[in-house]
């Protein structure tokens, strides 16, 4: 591995060949070492990351894990997957080599976690983070041993308990706010359609069929770096089409006719996340209701639906679920109530047959 004094800079730099992770052969030049040394070790562990052999270092590892999610992953998911990983583990790993790290060291990780006074969730989405790494690693670059899947998870994806407002507490905090602003048919289009936030910023008049009375999400928007970002909604699954009410239809048509000659194409509802939010809060103290976020208006949709008897199939495609274990793990809790109702049914059910059975038979209009 030669390096090279650059005379005119009075610097180190070094040029060589290396086999990518797709086996093609590639030419790399890099400048501005100190050290013949720093040359040499750049090379080294640049042909280790390229190839993703887990003799490198973690913090090597993870470039070319970064690398493979890149495609994989919206901008949004991939920037908080990098804060996680630069701030949380990269710190306490970055100069172990990825196969000398052992359930021990993944075990005093977590306990230095468990330490930072996080919530459960958030424990739980490091620990997923790590171990994702790891699995990345055995699944695709043949790491022999995974640490990760030796030792427990910490922390708890579901440890926030879930919270909605009911019918009742919803009209009193919708009642508190004028119908002819932007913000009452955004929180009724969130209450009585469950559509996430971000679909909901991110609709336009050409998203929605007056004549069906559907709502087509197929996009969501957010706010990132000072810019907006409008993109493919949170799975595949979120793609999806909503039947909504005529009153909702009506609303909706109101508050359009009411901007002037707005573009169909242009998103219906101007407004960004925090708007919402503060408007919410401080609507929340001025009715006195049960204080929850803008995305539990969702759980509140899907809440007031199982009590009308919805099924949960129903419900996971209306919410736009990817499976009917996320409905069911999500809002399964709710349905014990429902039992209550079936087994009343029953009770009516077997009440009436008894009728029948104690009527005489030639009252049954039955001839000889």
């Amino acid at each position: 591995m030669p390096a090279y004094k650059d005379k005119d800079r009075g610097t180190w730099y070094t040029t060589f060949y290396y086999t990518d992770w797709r086996g093609e052969r590639i030419k790399k030049c890099k400048r501005g070492f100190a050290t013949k040394r720093e040359a040499k070790e750049f090379e080294e562990e640049f042909k280790r990351t390229a190839q993703g052999e887990v003799d490198m270092t973690i913090e090597s590892f993870v470039k070319t894990y970064l690398r493979d999610k890149e495609g994989e992953l919206k901008e949004r998911s991939m920037k908080s997957k990098k804060y996680m990983i630069a701030r949380h583990i990269l710190p306490y790993f970055k100069n172990k080599r990825l196969n000398e790290i052992t359930p021990s060291d993944i075990i005093a990780w977590q306990n230095i976690i468990r330490s930072k006074g996080y919530s459960q969730a958030y424990m739980r989405m490091l620990q997923n983070q790590i171990t994702a790494i790891f699995n990345q690693a055995q699944l695709i670059y043949d790491l022999t041993n995974n640490p990760c899947k030796r030792v427990k998870k910490i922390g708890k994806s579901n440890a926030r308990s879930l919270e909605f407002w009911t019918y009742q507490e919803y009209e009193k905090f919708i009642n508190s706010i004028d119908r002819e602003s932007i913000h009452y048919v955004i929180f009724e289009i969130l209450f009585w359609a469950g559509c996430r936030i971000g679909e909901l910023l991110a609709l336009t008049m050409d998203d929605i069929n007056f004549e069906t009375n559907q709502l087509h999400i197929s996009k969501t928007y957010y706010r990132m770096d000072e810019r907006d970002v409008i993109t493919t909604p949170k799975t595949e699954g979120s793609v999806r089409t909503i039947e909504i009410p005529e009153f909702l239809k009506k609303e909706i048509l109101e508050y359009y006719n009411h901007m002037y000659k707005y573009p169909k194409d242009a998103r219906l509802f101007p407004v960004g996340h925090e708007a919402i939010q503060h408007k919410m809060k401080r609507n929340i103290e001025k009715t006195g209701v049960k204080r929850i976020r803008v995305h539990d208006l969702r759980h509140s949709h899907a809440s007031y639906l199982i009590h009308q008897g919805i099924q949960p199939m129903i419900i996971k495609e209306r919410l736009g679920h990817t499976d009917i274990k996320m409905t069911l793990n999500t809002y399964g809790h709710l349905y014990p109530s429902e039992q209550k109702k079936v087994a009343a049914l029953l009770d009516q059910m077997k009440l009436e047959v008894q009728k029948q059975e104690r009527v005489p038979a030639n009252n049954k209009g039955i001839s000889r």
